[in-house]
């Protein structure tokens, strides 16, 4: 079996309270697991001291000179594995709350090839004991999967998880064309529409360790609403 090329692709907004930590822990896993996973941080035009810290301790990074939100940092991830060739690429929150250790096993079934694109899920299996965010954003996260099954007919049970690995192919198709809003869920109607396969893992994921969430408790509606349309017209495209 080949060597893969694998890279950590860590969008990071205003995240000076975790990213060393963040890299910190991914070089520690390396050394003791004897894993080559690469890191490539996305300053999404940050306006605390990210950069400073970033540069500060030589982290592999691309500086966006400005904001240009989830999908706009995490397409340039992707437009990098692609440029470098890599085989595997790993999106992973640069804020503590995806775990390292969980890395090998999302990418199982890409290595095995019963799966174009994984998803780190916290509900495809009961787990009481993993930190599931607040009952409203649960009560969303159903509703959006529910969609994602009436479109589709996949039912994906977290739809809206950041912590995803993809093969080559959905490394190509994502540097050439990512959602700029509701990236997760609009992606993978995409790639199911377009005879890919989609796999969900049981990760166990942690509160974020600093910082702030970009989705707040007043967006709800208007989140709920507009990824609904979105969803629907990535669905009806040709």
């Amino acid at each position: 079996m080949k060597k893969r090329k694998i890279v950590l692709i860590i969008p990071a907004y205003n995240e000076e309270d975790c990213i060393l930590n963040t890299y910190k822990k991914i070089i520690d896993h390396n050394k003791k697991n004897n894993t080559n996973y690469d890191i490539i941080v996305v300053n999404d035009g940050s306006k605390d001291r990210t950069e400073l810290i970033l540069n500060k301790n030589k982290i592999p990074h691309i500086r966006l000179i400005q904001n240009l939100g989830i999908g706009g940092a995490v397409q340039t991830g992707y437009k990098y594995a692609c440029e470098n060739n890599y085989d595997i690429a790993i999106q992973f929150d640069g804020d503590g709350q995806h775990d390292i250790k969980y890395v090998e096993k999302i990418i199982k079934p890409i290595i095995d090839e019963s799966a174009n694109l994984v998803i780190g899920s916290r509900f495809v299996e009961k787990d009481d004991d993993n930190f599931k965010s607040t009952f409203a954003r649960r009560i969303g996260i159903n509703i959006i999967s529910f969609f994602i099954k009436l479109f589709t007919g996949k039912k994906i049970y977290d739809p809206t998880s950041g912590f995803r690995a993809v093969d080559k192919n959905i490394i190509e198709l994502f540097a050439n064309n990512y959602p700029t809003e509701y990236p997760e869920p609009v992606s993978e109607v995409s790639v199911l529409k377009k005879k890919y396969k989609i796999k969900e893992v049981l990760v166990k994921m942690h509160e974020r360790q600093g910082g702030k969430s970009s989705i707040h408790a007043w967006k709800n509606a208007y989140y709920m609403i507009n990824v609904t349309i979105s969803m629907f017209i990535e669905s009806i495209k040709r």
